[in-house]
């Protein structure tokens, strides 16, 4: 039992340091700080993807992008070299800011080092729980995501995103995308992806 109230008090941690985002979303009319809402569609697409998924994986899907805001992309250069080190320190500060707070909870060292394992996202398809949260961040992207994102890129852009979110992703996570409810504009975008 104890357990269980430890993963809830994380959460509950996780959640208020993402409720000081700046950047709100409004969903279903209501207004969230926007790491929030994607936390919480992180949690419910991990269990409805993998229900028997361990407590590590529910920790790290739920911190996933915890006080993101922090680093913005607009400080670093605005080309792939700027964006890949965007992203390699978000994986860092994420980790960092995620055991802090597992460790206020009281969580072990060994969990603690391996929700930090999964944010860096080390040994992509290798992993078998790192495959499973790069699926749900995929599954997430393409349900809540890719349809405003579309409207910002050619089409030639958005199918190669489409290409490269495909080949990180897992046979069970690329059936579970073919299932998600897209619109028809982005069901065509993901058939040509595919072709």
């Amino acid at each position: 039992m104890a357990t269980v109230n430890k993963l809830k008090q994380a959460f509950d941690l996780f959640d208020k340091a993402n409720e000081q985002d700046p950047n709100k979303e409004t969903y279903q009319g209501k207004t969230y700080a926007k790491e929030v809402l994607y936390a919480m569609r992180m949690t419910k697409k991990l269990n409805s993807f993998a229900p028997n998924a361990s407590e590590t994986l529910k920790l790290t899907a739920r911190c996933q992008h915890i006080c993101r805001w922090e680093i913005p992309r607009g400080s670093y250069e605005m080309n792939r070299t700027g964006y890949l080190k965007w992203r390699q320190d978000l994986k860092k500060y994420h980790a960092k800011k995620a055991s802090e707070i597992l460790t206020a909870v009281g969580y072990d060292q060994n969990t603690i080092e391996k929700v930090a394992f999964l944010l860096e996202k080390k040994q992509l398809k290798k992993n078998e729980e790192t495959q499973t949260l790069e699926d749900v961040i995929c599954l997430v992207f393409l349900e809540y995501y890719f349809e405003p994102f579309a409207k910002k890129y050619s089409e030639e852009k958005l199918i190669d995103i489409l290409q490269k979110t495909w080949r990180k992703m897992s046979k069970e996570g690329q059936d579970a995308a073919l299932k998600l409810p897209l619109s028809k504009s982005s069901l065509e975008l993901v058939g040509k992806a595919l072709s």
